[in-house]
């Protein structure tokens, strides 16, 4: 059940119980199963589905000639590997796990029928699209301007918030199951770099780690020192007037 995405797309609009039940049968048709660091999707692959993250963390990456590698973003559940995906030929990047993923693949033809048939999931498909690339904007702000420590910081509150956003945290903790090397080349960094931001933010007391569980003490705090504002996230319910009014649920 995509209750993650619909939860995400919920905060730009309210779905009615058709829209959800629509979301349900198109992720409910094939789902598939990959392992922790594996690749869902290469570079030069031809584009025949959308994929919505299920369970699991992955990331969007682009590989060098000489083997480096850098992560362009982090897919969460909830999240869209590219919807609109088939306007391109070929991938001109991977899509790559981080932890077990169970995923929904979603066809062309569905995706039409949910664009054509359904007016505020299209809607809000847009805007999902929207914030992806102010995302990106934000990423590439990250790596050209911010230190090192407002780097990872701002990566950290990033995720942070975006879990928070589909009921993925529990208080001030939320799951962090990517490593230093992860966090390095998602930020431009070197392990060694990583290492010693960590450890100078578990110092000033601003986040615990402890295995896979990340905690936040202070999010507003973290924030300050890593120069992070949330707008471009856009979780502010813009689009409202589209709620659905006067939907009736079936009965059970």
């Amino acid at each position: 059940m995509p209750q993650h995405l619909i939860r995400k797309l919920e905060r730009f609009t309210r779905l009615s119980y058709e829209d959800k039940g629509a979301l349900n049968e198109a992720a409910s048709r094939k789902v598939r199963h990959f392992a922790a660091h594996q690749d869902i999707v290469r570079e030069g692959d031809r584009p025949e589905h959308v994929n919505l993250i299920l369970d699991g963390w992955a990331c969007r990456y682009k590989t060098l000639e000489d083997g480096r590698r850098q992560i362009i973003s982090f897919f969460l559940p909830g999240d869209l590997c590219d919807p609109h995906i088939f306007v391109l030929r070929e991938m001109d990047h991977s899509i790559g796990t981080i932890t077990q993923v169970r995923l929904a693949e979603i066809s062309r033809d569905s995706i039409l029928n949910l664009t054509e048939r359904h007016p505020r999931i299209t809607r809000a498909l847009w805007w999902e699209m929207l914030v992806t690339a102010a995302v990106q904007r934000e990423w590439t702000v990250n790596i050209g301007q911010r230190a090192g420590l407002e780097r990872v910081g701002h990566l950290l509150c990033e995720l942070f918030i975006r879990l928070r956003s589909v009921g993925l945290t529990e208080g001030d903790s939320c799951l962090l199951p990517i490593t230093q090397v992860d966090l390095g080349e998602a930020t431009g960094l070197t392990n060694v770099h990583v290492n010693r931001v960590l450890q100078e933010l578990r110092g000033n007391g601003l986040i615990v780690l402890k295995g896979r569980q990340l905690t936040i003490p202070d999010l507003e705090a973290l924030q300050r020192v890593s120069l992070f504002s949330a707008n471009y996230l856009h979780l502010d319910h813009e689009g409202r007037h589209l709620d659905a009014n006067g939907s009736v649920q079936p009965p059970t």
